[in-house]
């Protein structure tokens, strides 16, 4: 068995989908992982134990307030890493 957080899940599908949307953004590796933990630092977990348990959670993923909830959350921690970044912006 494996215990798992779907929310893990839901960010990392809808994450390059939101980063696109602020091209400013840095988009590094670095900067990718800080976004997303600080997302689900902003959610509510959501654990699931078995396969059976997985798809009951991205049913529920399914659900418009979850997806409005997991793209709040990553749109909040763009602006957070946007505006402190763990690293400097190498010139393009």
């Amino acid at each position: 068995m494996e215990l798992k957080n779907c929310m893990e899940s839901f960010v990392w599908q809808a994450l390059d989908e939101v980063i696109a949307g602020y091209p400013d953004v840095c988009a590094c590796e670095r900067c990718r992982y800080d976004i997303a933990a600080l997302a689900l630092n902003f959610l509510q977990p959501r654990y699931v134990v078995t396969g059976r348990g997985e798809t009951m959670g991205r049913i529920k993923a399914l659900e418009q307030q979850s997806k409005v909830d997991v793209v709040c959350a990553i749109t909040n921690a763009i602006i957070i890493v946007k505006a402190t970044p763990h690293h400097t912006r190498q010139a393009d």
